[in-house]
């Protein structure tokens, strides 16, 4: 499996000043102290593979709302009600999903990132 930066594509439609950083095996975007999301595209549990995006519940619906392809984690089976929404990379309109969530960060939403203890190095 290619092991450059899945969906390179979002760097097109993201603001200056991200941060990636990859860990275990997926590429962490991060803008100033805020994980924004992660980008995966791997082999095992194919299920979870595509962009997190970084939130919290309470802004769950309104987001889901705003972009349907949004969806929780499934593990197993399983739902995970977590603070991630997904969209997964078999989704009909994956890349205009993307698109929006990244034109979302770059207006500075503040539905989306969760604040980190420093900064990635």
């Amino acid at each position: 499996m290619d092991k450059s930066i899945p969906f390179d594509f979002v760097f097109d439609y993201l603001p200056t000043g991200i941060t990636v950083k990859k860990m275990f095996g997926m590429h962490y975007i991060y803008l100033g102290k805020r994980i924004m999301l992660i980008l995966r595209r791997r082999d095992n549990e194919s299920d979870l593979n595509g962009i997190w995006v970084a939130t919290s519940k309470e802004h769950h619906q309104s987001l889901k709302n705003d972009i349907q392809e949004l969806g929780a984690f499934f593990i197993n089976g399983d739902e995970r009600h977590g603070n991630w929404l997904l969209i997964q990379d078999n989704s009909e309109d994956f890349e205009n999903a993307a698109i929006k969530v990244c034109e979302l960060i770059s207006h500075y939403d503040t539905r989306i990132g969760n604040l980190t203890e420093k900064a990635p190095l």
